[in-house]
């Protein structure tokens, strides 16, 4: 057993197992406080929200709860290994929205959803996470496979009055297009003149491809390739989302797709790129390897045969594209304003939030608060200097305690903006102030 296994088992396994609990956010102490917290003083916010079911944003804590859900056939790096096996995977999710926005959120692993085949049954997940509704204030999707988790989300969507967000979808797709869009300014292009090639076919791979055309990429210009290659006009095999991506092209491989190309993104599978395949792609090419924990290409590798910027998903590595900068803040500013969805607005405001953070200058406070999270980036002057992109930050850091709050901002002015909200916050500054404040306040409890 290596170092690493002894001590995940060991924190995972202390006393008491797993990563999150229950804490009473009310006293317990007296009689008169039994008698507020349950019977006979329970009764009165049950009969007002009884009255008028608004109220129960104003007496539970759905409006700050969350569930993450899963079925377990799709955890990241590790496959399809069941619900039971997928949820430490849910609670650390659960552990890193209340670190990072103060967010409650339970993990939830459903079992019996699968078909005759083994396979995910989106109707059974549907109707079990729609009658979820009552309890949480949003529904957060994870780990569940293609192409089950697109019918999944988009029927939750349509059905619940509370945000549904699958994160492996529109999380990488969030952070990463934030990267592209300060890496494309480094390289002197724009978004709509370049060609894409896309190395992996699933959840993350179309969704992020959807989300850059949102964005003002050109559909035309995505080559898509999966297990077996290309995917092209002429093949038969192809689901609904991957023939949206079909292209009439002699492409076959992926080393094919990349000859000439401007940016690389990978979701796919360890070491499939290499040297030579980077040299034959434009000039000023972008690639986010980030395949876990080993990428497609290791940075010093693509920089080496001509890459202008490299990202991966992995914290040792300059471009980290991690998902943590989005769904904690998402999901802050979606449950602030009371919003029924999380819409296309709204994910384009969380990207130029995070693509606008990291041009700016890094204040002294958060410089020490990074240096001590990141010291070898510190001492290699990352967050030193006046404001502007490098090559090897167009991504904020996980840690900058300047995400979460700007990223909720965004995202609670876009739900306004866009008729989703139920709520409205006029002072978005002080908006913006009071999360950074809660956080720093629930850090310390």
């Amino acid at each position: 057993m290596d170092e690493l296994t002894e001590k995940a088992l060991a924190y995972h396994r202390q006393s008491p197992p797993g990563k999150i609990g229950v804490v009473a956010t009310k006293p317990c102490r007296t009689g008169e406080d039994l008698s507020l917290a349950y019977t006979p003083g329970v009764a009165k916010p049950c009969l007002e929200i009884k009255k008028q079911p608004e109220a129960v944003w104003d007496y539970t804590m759905r409006g700050n709860f969350v569930a993450v859900v899963s079925d377990g056939t799709a955890v990241l790096g590790l496959g399809n290994i069941g619900p039971e096996a997928g949820l430490p995977v849910m609670e650390g999710k659960s552990v890193l929205f209340k670190h990072f926005a103060d967010i409650d959120a339970v993990g939830i692993c459903l079992g019996k959803v699968f078909n005759e085949q083994g396979r995910t049954d989106p109707a059974r997940i549907i109707e079990t996470v729609e009658r979820l509704e009552p309890t949480f204030g949003g529904i957060n999707l994870e780990d569940i496979g293609a192409p089950a988790c697109f019918e999944v989300e988009q029927t939750l969507k349509q059905r619940m009055r509370i945000p549904v967000f699958h994160d492996d979808q529109h999380g990488t797709a969030i952070i990463s297009l934030a990267a592209i869009l300060n890496a494309l300014e480094i390289v002197g292009k724009k978004i709509e003149d370049c060609r894409f090639v896309v190395n992996g076919a699933g959840a993350a791979g179309i969704s992020c491809s959807e989300f850059y055309i949102s964005a003002g990429a050109r559909r035309e210009n995505f080559l898509m390739c999966d297990s077996r290659g290309v995917i092209h006009t002429g093949r038969t095999d192809l689901n609904e989302q991957k023939r949206r991506f079909a292209v009439d092209t002699p492409a076959r491989t992926l080393a094919d797709a990349m000859r000439g190309a401007d940016i690389f993104l990978g979701f796919s599978a360890p070491g499939c790129v290499t040297g030579e395949m980077v040299k034959t792609m434009a000039p000023g090419a972008i690639l986010f390897a980030m395949a876990n924990p080993v990428p497609e290409i290791f940075p010093d590798e693509a920089l080496a045969a001509g890459a202008a910027v490299v990202g991966t998903g992995r914290s040792d590595f300059p471009n980290q594209i991690n998902n943590v900068l989005g769904f904690p803040g998402i999901f802050r500013g979606a449950l602030d304003v009371r919003a029924t969805d999380i819409n296309e607005a709204m994910k384009l405001a969380a990207a130029h939030a995070l693509s606008d953070l990291a041009r700016e200058a890094v204040p002294e406070n958060v410089r020490r608060q990074l240096a001590e999270a990141y010291p070898a980036d510190a001492a290699a002057g990352m967050f030193s200097g006046p404001a502007g992109l490098r090559p090897d930050c167009v991504i904020p850091k996980p840690f900058d305690i300047r995400v979460v709050p700007r990223v909720a901002r965004q995202v609670a002015e876009a739900a306004m903006r866009t008729g989703v909200a139920r709520i409205r916050i006029d002072d978005l500054d002080a908006y913006e102030r009071a999360v950074a404040e809660r956080i720093r306040r629930a850090g310390k409890a």
